[in-house]
């Protein structure tokens, strides 16, 4: 019986891209200047692992490349997903972004909290109780 391989790297390879891209999205999105930069450099370059995809001969580069292509072409979208939250107060902002500040200038939604970091509770509770609880945790230094 000879052993399969494609399954186990096709799942590594989706996880690692999903994992990698959602870490990326957030961190770059808080500290680039601009949006269209980092959208327009994941496209690229999820174009480019597209490519590789459809070229190699290898089954197994083709797969891990198709599958990491996806996700960077997915999280050249993602981009600009992440600044709406952004503008609605999902994600926090960076004041010491230009376009971040920008928004916290001009619109009463957007705040620099980060309501993930919180501990959690077990119940439901309003964004002011959600708010404060996040406050609360960030005052005493605890980091979930």
């Amino acid at each position: 019986m000879e052993l399969n391989w494609i399954g186990l790297l096709a799942a590594c390879s989706a996880f690692a891209g999903i994992w990698i891209g959602h870490v990326a999205v957030r961190k770059i999105e808080y500290r680039s200047p601009t949006i269209w930069v980092p959208s327009l450099s994941f496209f690229l370059l999820g174009a480019l692992f597209e490519a590789s995809a459809l070229l190699s001969s290898s089954l197994y580069v083709s797969t891990a490349a198709g599958i990491f292509g996806m996700t960077l072409l997915w999280d050249a979208l993602e981009f600009w997903r992440q600044h709406r939250r952004v503008e609605k107060g999902h994600a926090p902002a960076n004041p010491n972004n230009p376009r971040h500040a920008q928004i916290l200038a001009e619109s009463s939604s957007g705040t620099t909290t980060d309501l993930l970091n919180r501990d959690p509770i077990g119940r439901h509770v309003s964004l002011r109780e959600a708010i404060r609880l996040v406050s609360e945790n960030q005052r005493s230094g605890s980091r979930t």
